[in-house]
């Protein structure tokens, strides 16, 4: 009897799992739920509620030629939330990222290109990406060696900034007409190319999923369900193939916008040093208790720091896109409200202002509906008021259900 078959054992509790996918991912995710880990599912079902209901006011609202502009809209804020992803990962907050979008992205480039050395678009974006890094390095000295709360050294960041742009720019816009700069948001592909490029993303999806489950399986560790790993390939396929042929019903034949590919290849950059690396790690470690992390030997002022350095950087590219798309650096540009927006970005995307929680994809996904809320509200008529309730109302809903699922995960010992 010692000697029973494993498949005796074995047998029932792998029927349910290969019979019964659907069921079975059905049941963690309510369990999940249950224990205060929502994922993404909150913010989906608000987006589909958004898209349906700007789209019964205004049938334009989802148009093939709407959707293009909704994706230029959302890019640069996405690309600042972003920054501010990981700078609440590790439980501080960033004031100044939307003045130093402003400042190093969008007056640094308008300089750079127009008024002094006249210097082509492809020197002018790595400049601005690096004045935002330093500003956000020297941000990240006072907070981490130095001690002074985030909140007071940001919001100093913030009016330095903020005078810079004041100072720079004055009382007239500087206008950019450097092809680099422009393309990022008004260059659109051939609707050939765009299929091509919705098939390369599936096919490297498919060898990113594959390469992974063959490096578990070849270190014998659990592999998980093949089914659901191919669920997720089919979903990500079809979703990119969807997106194309949405945006190709553009008239004027154009086809996906330059910003969307930027937009991406950002997303799957940060998700893997956010997921993946060392580095990634020691952000959650720090941002879950810094003390523990300290004592485990990470060395938290360092980590601190280069988060800042990100957060100005990302801030900068934001701005970079933000000139590209209005083909200038304005007067006030990175004001109101902007800062309010990329915060709101992270946090109606899911990640914790109490640090440790989160992922890249909340910068994507909260950009997305605090942008299609404007975009909807220019198509119907309503005013900038609405606009402001409306996503502060969603902005407060979101953090009450991150209140809510953490007391349920300290309740189930998470």
């Amino acid at each position: 009897m010692n000697g029973a078959p494993a498949t005796v054992q074995k047998g029932p509790e792998a029927a349910p799992e290969t019979g019964g996918l659907v069921k079975g991912a059905a049941r963690r995710t309510l369990e999940n739920i249950r224990a205060g880990e929502l994922g993404s599912w909150p913010i989906i079902i608000g987006l589909i509620f958004i898209s349906a209901f700007f789209d019964y006011k205004n049938s334009n609202f989802l148009s093939g030629s709407n959707f293009g502009n909704l994706i230029t809209q959302f890019v640069p804020l996405a690309t600042i939330a972003t920054g501010v992803v990981f700078v609440l990962l590790i439980a501080e907050i960033d004031l100044s990222v939307a003045f130093v979008s402003g400042f190093a992205g969008s007056v640094v480039v308008a300089e750079v290109v127009t008024r002094h050395g006249h210097l082509s678009g492809l020197l002018a974006i790595p400049i601005a990406l690096a004045a935002g890094a330093l500003y956000g390095m020297a941000q990240g000295v006072f907070v981490a060696y130095v001690g002074v709360p985030s909140f007071v050294v940001t919001l100093a960041g913030l009016l330095v900034a903020q005078g810079l742009v004041v100072k720079v720019v004055g009382s007239s816009p500087i206008y950019i007409n450097d092809h680099w700069v422009l393309d990022l948001s008004s260059y659109r592909f051939t609707h050939q190319t765009s299929w091509i490029i919705a098939a390369l993303v599936s096919v490297l999806y498919l060898l990113v999923v594959a390469s992974g489950i063959v490096r578990r399986r070849w270190r014998g560790a659990e592999t998980g369900n093949l089914w659901y790993a191919l669920v997720k390939v089919v979903a990500v396929a079809g979703g990119m193939f969807v997106v194309v042929a949405w945006v190709n019903r553009a008239r004027g034949g154009q086809g996906l916008p330059l910003a969307f590919v930027i937009m991406l290849v950002l997303y799957v950059f940060w998700t893997f040093i956010a997921m993946r690396t060392t580095f990634g790690r020691h952000v959650y470690a720090v941002g879950g208790n810094d003390e523990a992390a300290r004592r485990a030997g990470i060395n938290v002022p360092r980590i601190k720091l280069i988060v800042f350095m990100i957060a100005g950087m990302m801030a900068a590219f934001g701005g970079v896109m933000s000139a590209s798309r209005s083909s200038s650096a304005v007067p006030g540009v990175g004001g109101d409200p902007l800062l309010m927006y990329a915060i709101a970005s992270a946090v109606i995307g899911g990640t914790s202002l109490f640090g440790g929680r989160g992922h890249v994809r909340s910068a994507v996904l909260g950009a997305l509906v605090i942008q299609m809320i404007a975009n909807g509200c220019d198509l119907v008529g309503y005013s900038s008021a609405t606009r402001f309730i409306l996503t502060a109302l969603i902005l407060l809903g979101a953090v009450t259900l991150d209140t809510v699922a953490r007391r349920r995960q300290a309740a189930a010992g998470r």
